[in-house]
């Protein structure tokens, strides 16, 4: 059965206020900004999303609440401090825990581990996928993939990158 996996990284943050700690730094205006786009999107491409897991981090769940509607049915949501900042074989062990049950997932959190998971696992698909994959991962952007095996043999030879998507490209 394929799985639907939707790797995303949290919008843009604001660093106005250096006091603050990073794990409580809000969403700028331009990451807000990009969320009804980012919400459109994920709506008009009905994805299977059953279950989120999301990075503790206020900018992370922010993104998350700014989008959660575009996924249609209210999906299970997993907030995770373990998610926060986590590399990308830390992001993987999470992913191998899901259960086969569930056909797709959305996980939101922050590069390098967001980029490095999705250069891991996307060794093939959408030649533009692939191409802005090369380039970089910027804020707000969401990576789709698409799994033939089960989640706790998460491998690069199982995945197809059908789409990387980043806000500014969006209609607004």
């Amino acid at each position: 059965m394929p799985r639907t996996l939707v790797i995303m990284r949290h919008a843009k943050s604001n660093w106005d206020d250096p006091e603050l700690a990073d794990h409580d730094r809000p969403l700028a205006q331009r990451g807000r900004e990009a969320l009804p786009r980012l919400r459109r999107y994920l709506a008009e491409r009905a994805l299977p999303v059953e279950l989120v897991l999301c990075s503790s981090a206020r900018r992370a769940r922010q993104t998350l609440d700014g989008v959660i509607e575009g996924l249609g049915a209210a999906p299970t949501v997993r907030v995770d401090q373990a998610l926060y900042l986590a590399s990308a074989s830390q992001l993987a062990q999470h992913l191998e825990q899901v259960d086969d049950a569930v056909s797709g997932v959305l996980l939101v959190g922050h590069n390098p581990g967001i980029e490095e998971l999705l250069g891991l696992l996307a060794v093939a698909g959408e030649r533009p996928a692939l191409e802005q994959l090369a380039h970089k991962v910027p804020t707000g952007a969401l990576g789709e993939l698409t799994l033939t095996g089960s989640w706790s043999r998460l491998r690069a030879e199982g995945c197809h990158l059908d789409a990387l998507v980043v806000p500014r490209a969006l209609p607004g």
